[in-house]
């Protein structure tokens, strides 16, 4: 009678898990498909040597320009204060790509719509994804009026 029990109850929680599975993975699989990518060698002019270019899956190209919800990191750049623009990770500052522990699509430009506070731990941010094809002075990924989900 307990297993019957049990299973029953474990059956009427797994729409309610299968629900929050879904919901949490949005945020953290939107790092995944985001490194669905590869790169290719292209002479730049300006610079005057190769450089990688990204080649972006088609998964990645669909979400150009839509809203998306990423969780991850602020990467200070200057200061601990709040900024309107800043630098978010797949990662915490220690493993980020500017430490060497990650690569360059595990990183977003973030514009956000009001300054946000520095925190060490992971947030939630619901913005526009922009994919930037070719200026190499910017990161591949920029992530625009963005706010943090409560």
């Amino acid at each position: 009678m307990v297993r019957a029990t049990m299973f029953f109850l474990l059956m009427l929680s797994v729409p309610a898990m299968t629900k929050l599975a879904a919901q949490s993975g949005t945020t953290e699989s939107l790092w995944k498909t985001l490194a669905k990518i590869s790169y290719k060698k292209e002479y730049d002019e300006f610079l005057g040597f190769k450089i990688d270019k990204p080649v972006f899956s088609e998964e990645i190209k669909a979400l150009d320009g839509k809203d998306v919800t990423v969780k991850g990191f602020i990467i200070p750049v200057e200061g601990y204060k709040g900024h309107k623009e800043f630098i978010f990770s797949a990662f915490p500052y220690s493993m980020c790509f500017f430490c060497g522990g990650a690569g360059p699509e595990s990183v977003m430009e973030v514009v956000a719509v009001e300054a946000v506070n520095y925190t060490a731990e992971s947030i939630v941010l619901k913005g526009k994804l922009k994919l930037n094809y070719d200026d190499v002075n910017k990161l591949m990924y920029a992530l625009t009026e963005a706010r943090i989900v409560k």
